[in-house]
């Protein structure tokens, strides 16, 4: 969560997890490059954090709801 988007990352609660990711993130944007449909990010982002030992559900299921309603869509 941020408190501060433009602060330094001192405001980030689990700064460290929070550069874990990114650096997930940026490792598989560096490997595969741009061009891809999402699908193929998704796949390389789950080896990646097994690669690095970063716990993570893929596709987790979200309830929303909007103005007080919940949706069907999840």
């Amino acid at each position: 969560m941020i408190t501060n988007m433009a602060g330094t990352g001192q405001d980030l609660l689990f700064k460290d997890e929070c550069y874990r990711i990114v650096g997930a993130c940026m490792e598989v944007h560096r490997t595969l490059g741009c061009g891809f449909l999402e699908p193929i990010y998704q796949e390389a982002l789950a080896m990646e954090f097994q690669l690095k030992g970063i716990p993570y559900e893929r596709e987790k299921e979200l309830g929303v709801s909007y103005k007080g309603m919940t949706l069907v869509k999840k």
